[in-house]
């Protein structure tokens, strides 16, 4: 009897210290990349190691979707879990006065008044929710660094960054955080170092300016590269894609390296793709900006060693709007997914199996209205099961043709099947009504 009370007095002394440490989040964004530019894609000479790695170790989703192929709403659905029509983000820069609209935007850029009418559009991330807010109601540290529109870096939530954001000082879309990843990843290492000595679970937002323009590789990665293709402009493109996984591994080697890769959990996706213009480094029609698969589709990962069973899902649909969801249900903060939030937990085997279709929205790249979405609508977009369907808003595309296509049998989108399947499309124009309906 009195070694049964010792043994309950001990568990009830130590169950506090039973509870689930809360795991680290280490989020890596691409920036402008092909969802076929990797060595586990497929690639025949974009060389990935570190990725490919990733990929091996992690639940990978090999259709992976952003809803819009445009960076800066693209970037607001990852850390909010809200399509762009939601959150309110809906392009890259707001509409200028009436008088500047025709002068080059520089000029805008100069212009008090245009001033004003950017900071006014930074307040759509205000009553938005904001994972790194919402981690910090579980004492998370974070860090931004990389891509990052929404002005300064706590603005999103985040209790450190390198990003200020002021307009006036050359603020528009990561400013000094763009030189992570390009010049080093020393700001990334000291943040989670001092996590590690203050003992607090940490998330990292990592979006390096890679491999996006300029595209301007070390030498040594562009001379693996300028022999392969006749085209310079392809080659600095590969090299830059090798680039960016080289910091990619770096990260992920300096976090494992601290003992912590059972607690942490990796996320990967790109913004939106890219497929690089043969005489220029520029981006080619169907890729960036576009309702095509080059612009919306990257694979997806989540990596949580010990915890979950790494698996390469070439069937199944995700999408960045699942990244926020997934990440609080796994730190136990299920209790924050809002009912506007459409993800899913892609650790959640049965809810990825029983997702029939993703959605998405091509929007201008300059914002047409400071509240209305609507205004800035190109096309609709709907993935159900093996077809999609392409639907233009009249508003903005009034003589692009309704577009269907078998997308698991025709990857690249060369055949229109609208006219062969009017059904079809009928049932899939419906669903994108119920989704978001539009006038």
């Amino acid at each position: 009897m009195r070694l049964y009370a010792i043994a309950i007095l001990f568990v009830c002394l130590t169950a506090p210290n039973l509870e689930a440490k809360s795991p680290n989040i280490v989020l890596i964004i691409s920036d402008d990349q092909a969802w076929t530019d990797y060595g586990f894609m497929g690639h025949p000479e974009i060389q990935t190691p570190h990725l490919d790695r990733l990929a091996a170790e992690s639940v990978t989703f090999r259709r992976g979707y952003v809803p819009d192929s445009l960076c800066r709403p693209s970037l607001a659905t990852m850390v909010t879990g809200l399509y762009p029509h939601q959150h309110g983000i809906v392009g890259n820069d707001p509409p200028p006065p009436a008088e500047l609209k025709d002068l080059p935007k520089g000029k805008q850029f100069a212009s008090k008044e245009y001033l004003e009418i950017r900071n006014e559009y930074l307040k759509h991330i205000d009553d938005d929710p904001k994972l790194a807010e919402i981690l910090q109601k579980k004492g998370y540290l974070s860090h931004q660094s990389g891509k990052w529109w929404e002005g300064h870096f706590s603005r999103g939530g985040f209790t450190h960054g390198m990003t200020h954001g002021d307009r006036t000082r050359g603020g528009r879309h990561g400013d000094l955080g763009l030189k992570i990843g390009r010049e080093g990843l020393e700001p990334v290492k000291e943040f989670v170092d001092m996590a590690i000595e203050e003992e607090k679970p940490f998330f990292v937002y990592y979006a390096p300016f890679l491999p996006h323009t300029p595209h301007n590789p070390p030498q040594r990665l562009l001379n693996k590269y300028k022999d392969k293709t006749p085209h310079l402009s392809i080659a600095k493109y590969w090299a830059m894609c090798e680039w960016f996984d080289e910091t990619c591994g770096e990260l992920i080697d300096f976090v494992d390296g601290k003992g912590l890769a059972e607690d942490t959990i990796f996320l990967y996706v790109c913004d939106n793709g890219w497929i690089t213009e043969e005489n220029s480094s520029r981006y080619a029609p169907r890729s960036k900006r576009s309702q095509y698969d080059g612009g919306t589709r990257t694979p997806i990962m989540v990596r949580w060693k010990g915890h979950v069973q790494p698996q390469m899902n070439e069937t199944d649909l995700a999408s960045s709007i699942d990244l926020v969801p997934t990440v609080l249900h796994a730190v136990g903060l299920k209790s924050e997914i809002t009912p506007e939030m459409g993800g899913i937990n892609l650790l959640d085997e049965n809810a990825v199996k029983s997702r029939e279709k993703i959605f998405g929205e091509i929007l201008e790249h300059d914002i047409q209205h400071m509240t209305d979405p609507v205004a800035s609508l190109r096309f609709r977009w709907v993935i159900d099961g093996e077809w999609k369907l392409i639907l233009p808003h009249k508003g903005r595309e009034p003589n692009a043709p309704v577009e269907l296509f078998h997308i698991t049998a025709d990857p690249f989108e060369k055949k229109n099947l609208a006219e062969a399947k009017p059904e079809l499309v009928s049932k899939l124009t419906k669903e994108i009504n119920h989704w978001w309906p539009v006038d």
